[in-house]
């Protein structure tokens, strides 16, 4: 159900990603988020094309966090950053966090290579069903993820969609 990845530059850390469908807390999962009572990324899972773009943003948070050149105060909030095309933070959460009245979410946590606790302390707290993460692009709202990248029909035709937002992601902070 949940898809776990060890991250190749930093073997002792791992990222597993969870989603949930027909959720009826998120206002509650947003408040608990911001109080700091959720160890994890909550996602709107509408803008995301697979769970390796979330992977992308979750290294490189990560790394940013490792060289104290984080832009955000937490590796949560980085990873949500990492996903926008853009510098704008609080643009960022609007577009890549959840919204009182969403029906699904992504949990990403990044923990250490052993911890476990997490797989049933973040499935208690969601009201919703539990699906498997890989289905994250099921939920895509695909003409929102174009307009907000900038990405032209004629990309397509030389590369995946997916390619497309991972290249904006990645070159954010030297454009």
């Amino acid at each position: 159900m949940h898809f776990t990845h060890e991250l190749e530059l930093f073997p002792n850390k791992r990222v597993t990603q969870l989603l949930f469908t027909e959720v009826r807390n998120a206002a509650e999962l947003r408040q608990r988020a911001v109080e700091g009572k959720i160890d994890g990324a909550l996602i709107n899972p509408s803008m995301v094309v697979d769970p390796f773009q979330v992977l992308v943003a979750a290294n490189k948070a990560v790394h940013l966090q490792t060289t104290g050149k984080m832009k955000t105060r937490s590796l949560n909030s980085e990873i949500i950053y990492n996903l926008s095309p853009t510098n704008n933070i609080s643009e960022a959460f609007k577009r890549f966090g959840i919204s009182d009245g969403d029906d699904s979410v992504l949990v990403v946590v990044v923990h250490n290579k052993d911890e476990q606790q997490f797989l049933s302390d973040v499935p208690t707290m969601v009201d919703g069903q539990q699906v498997p993460a890989g289905d994250v692009s099921c939920l895509s709202d695909l003409a929102k993820i174009k307009k907000l990248y900038k990405i032209p029909p004629q990309e397509e035709k030389v590369g995946s969609l997916l390619d497309a937002v991972v290249c904006r992601m990645a070159t954010k902070d030297v454009l």
